[in-house]
């Protein structure tokens, strides 16, 4: 049996802490989680530990081209 033909030079990968960082919206914006929520949280106010939940939308044309080229099946 003959092998198949590629179409494409190569397999695209997931940067995956890109992945698992930003998400994509429904009306195709990028956010992005905060960070400082794992651990040392003692200490901080209810009100600062609830904003933490918050997708914050990404800002910077740079920071989006970026996170595009390393997820690139987020479209």
């Amino acid at each position: 049996m003959p092998r198949k033909l590629k179409d494409s030079k190569y397999k695209l990968k997931t940067h995956k802490a890109t992945s698992k960082r930003f998400r994509l919206t429904g009306s195709g914006v990028l956010v992005r989680s905060k960070g400082g929520k794992s651990h040392l949280r003692r200490r901080t106010t209810k009100r600062t530990k609830a904003l933490f939940t918050e997708m914050i939308p990404v800002q910077g044309e740079g920071i989006i081209k970026r996170v595009r080229r390393l997820h690139p099946n987020i479209k």
